[in-house]
C-alpha cells in the first residue's frame, strides 16, 4: 500500500481543540483522492518528532496552528523553535482562527508560511485534495516565491450543517457549535467580524443527530457553543423561546436519563436583556446547570452605549435577581479598562460589582485588550489603576469575583504594541471616544 502524500500535523493546544475537531469532523466526511494521515502534536517535541517522521516518507507536511490574538506572540516563538528541530521543503505552517484572519500580515511576518481567513472548513478541503498546494484556493494568504503577498479571500460561508460539529472518524468531541456569528456586533469582541453580524444556527434536527452519535459513544453531557444561548433559533435581537424549548427538550430526550445538557453556562452566555423567569424555567426544566453566565460588560450606560452592547445597567441587575430568585448561581462578565472610561464609569462598575456580589452572584472579571479584527482593536490597552486593583482584589478576596483580568493585562499591552506595528490605513487611536481620568 502506498504511503501518505499529504500529512496533517495539528498543534494540538488544550485551548484550541474544539477547532480542529470541527475541522477534522469536516474532513472524515470528506471525499478525496489523496492519501492523507492526520497526527495529534501535543507537545512542542511531539509536533516537531511528527514533522520529522512525515518528511522522511517524502509526503508533503500541512503543520496546522489555530490560536487566539492573546496568544500569538507566544505561538510565533513556539513556531520558530519547532522550525529549528524539524523543517524542510515540503513542509508548511498554515495558522487559522481569529487572529490569522484579522492579521493575515502580521502572522506571516511573524513566521507561518500560510494564514486561512475566515471559517476554515471548505478552505482546509481544497488544500487537501490540493496535496497542500494553496494555488486557486480561497481562504488564504501567502507569499509566492517572489516575496508578493497573496490574498484570495475569505472562504465561502456554508450552513452550520454542511459539516459534523466534531470529529467522529478521530473519536474527538466537543460541546456542539450551535450559532454562528452574531448580530450585535459589540466593539470589543472577534466573533461578528470573522463570522459575519448575523445568526447561522443548526437545526434542531442536526443537533439532535450530534447528540444521537454522542450516546452511542457514551458520552452523557451535552454543552453548546454560541455567542448568545437564548438567541437559537432567532435572526433577531429578541428571544425565540419556543425554538429553545425545542431545542433542549429533544436534547434531553436524546441523550437520555442518565445524560445531562448544560445551557447558558460554560462555554455560552446569556445576554441580560433576554433573562426573564420563562427563559430561567426552561433551563431548569431542561437542563442539569444551577448556574449560569450572564455578559454585564460594564456597570456605565455611558460605556455600555459607546461598546453598542445593546443592553444598559438595569437590565443586567434584573437578570441577577432573577436568576437568583430562580435558584441559579449567577457569574457576570465585566471588563475593566474599556476605551474611553473616565473615573465615573469606573466607580460605576465597581459598585455593580460590590451590589451583584452582594445579591450573590460572582464577577468573572476580565481587562479590556483590543483585540485585532474589531472596532477597537487600534484603542490603548485596557488601563487598570491601582485603587480598581485594590477593589478588585477584595471582592476576590471574598470569593465574589474571578477570572485572568491580570494576565489579561500583559496580553493587552502586546497587541497594542503590535496594532502600533500594523496600523491599518486610515485609521487612527485618536478616532477612539476617550475621556481622561481624575488624577
Amino acid at each position: 500500500m502506498n504511503g501518505p502524500e499529504l500529512v496533517l500535523v495539528l498543534r494540538y493546544r488544550k485551548a484550541v481543540t474544539y477547532g480542529f475537531h470541527v475541522l477534522l469532523g469536516a474532513l472524515g466526511e470528506h471525499e478525496t483522492a489523496t492519501r492523507y494521515e492526520v497526527r495529534f502534536g501535543e507537545t512542542v517535541a511531539a509536533t516537531a518528532e511528527h514533522i520529522r517522521d512525515a518528511a522522511a516518507t517524502g509526503a508533503k507536511v500541512l503543520v496546522l496552528w489555530s490560536f487566539y490574538s492573546p496568544d500569538a506572540a507566544a505561538l510565533a516563538e513556539e513556531l520558530a523553535h519547532i522550525k529549528k528541530l524539524a523543517d524542510g521543503p515540503n513542509v508548511t505552517h498554515l495558522a487559522g482562527g481569529v487572529h490569522a484572519t484579522a492579521e493575515p500580515v502580521q502572522t506571516l511576518d511573524a513566521g507561518w508560511d500560510m494564514a486561512a481567513i475566515g471559517e476554515g472548513e471548505s478552505t482546509l478541503l481544497s488544500l487537501v485534495d490540493a496535496k497542500g498546494d494553496p494555488a486557486g484556493i480561497t481562504g488564504l494568504a501567502y507569499r509566492d516565491a517572489t516575496g508578493k503577498l497573496i490574498r484570495t479571500g475569505k472562504a465561502r460561508q456554508l450552513p452550520l450543517e454542511e459539516f459534523p460539529g466534531f470529529a467522529l472518524k478521530w473519536g474527538r468531541f466537543n460541546a456542539l457549535e450551535i450559532t454562528r456569528g452574531c448580530v450585535y456586533a459589540c466593539r470589543f469582541c472577534q466573533t461578528p467580524f470573522m463570522f459575519s453580524a448575523r445568526f447561522r444556527h443548526r437545526s434542531v434536527e442536526n443537533v439532535r443527530w450530534h447528540v444521537d452519535r454522542m450516546r452511542d459513544r457514551g458520552l452523557r453531557d451535552v454543552r453548546f457553543i454560541t455567542p448568545t444561548a437564548m438567541s437559537y433559533g432567532s435572526q433577531t435581537e429578541d428571544p425565540n423561546l419556543a425554538a429553545v424549548e425545542e431545542l433542549l427538550a429533544s436534547c434531553k430526550e436524546g441523550i437520555g436519563p442518565d445524560g445531562r445538557v448544560f445551557f447558558g453556562s460554560f462555554p455560552s452566555e446569556i445576554r441580560p436583556e433576554h433573562v426573564s423567569r420563562e427563559a430561567l424555567r426552561l433551563v431548569k426544566k431542561y437542563c442539569a446547570n444551577t448556574n449560569i453566565i450572564v455578559g454585564a460588560q460594564s456597570g456605565s450606560d455611558r460605556v455600555l452605549g459607546t461598546a453598542k452592547r445593546g443592553h444598559g445597567v438595569e437590565e443586567v441587575r434584573r437578570a441577577v435577581r432573577l436568576g437568583v430568585e430562580e435558584g441559579f448561581q449567577i457569574n457576570v462578565d465585566m471588563i475593566f479598562g474599556m476605551p474611553g472610561e473616565d473615573q465615573g464609569d469606573v466607580d460605576a462598575s465597581l459598585g455593580l460589582a460590590r451590589e451583584l456580589a452582594d445579591l450573590g452572584a460572582r464577577i468573572h472579571a476580565h481587562t479590556f485588550m483590543p483585540l485585532p479584527g474589531t472596532p477597537w482593536r487600534d484603542a490603548p490597552a485596557g488601563d487598570v489603576d491601582p485603587e480598581t486593583i485594590r477593589e478588585v482584589d477584595r471582592l476576590s478576596q471574598r470569593g465574589a469575583l474571578y477570572g485572568h483580568w491580570q494576565k489579561q493585562r500583559d496580553h493587552a499591552v502586546r497587541l497594542a504594541a503590535a496594532a502600533e506595528a500594523y496600523p491599518r490605513p486610515g485609521r487612527s487611536r485618536t478616532l477612539l471616544p476617550t475621556v481622561p481620568r481624575e488624577p
